[in-house]
């Protein structure tokens, strides 16, 4: 029970930070860092750096590369799937969205 909590409490988090956040990766950096360090003290102000060097490194976006590193700390590979699915998916749904109105606007 206290791993679903867990889990849905990354992906609620990381779900704010998607839908909360404009201008990409780097902005969401400052959010990851006061809620992942600060508030909820999930990692350490030392492992963000780590994050970040790491995340600039690899191939992918940042931001995404830093909630998948925080999920996989406190949840493992289901965590880490979770803050990755919670920071795409509030997108990801609004440019479904628009899409489709979109569609919807042309057959009028």
């Amino acid at each position: 029970m206290k791993q679903n909590h867990l889990l849905a409490e990354l992906l609620l988090t990381f779900m704010k930070i998607g839908l909360f956040t404009f201008g990409g990766g780097y902005v969401m950096i400052g959010f990851i860092e006061d809620i992942c360090v600060n508030k909820k003290k999930w990692i350490s102000h030392e492992e963000m750096a780590d994050i970040l060097v790491i995340a600039e490194s690899t191939p992918g976006p940042m931001a995404i590369n830093c909630a998948t590193y925080v999920g996989f700390v406190q949840a493992g590979f289901v965590g880490s799937l979770m803050t990755t699915l919670g920071i795409i998916l509030p997108s990801f749904v609004i440019i479904r969205s628009e899409e489709h109105t979109s569609e919807l606007q042309s057959l009028l």
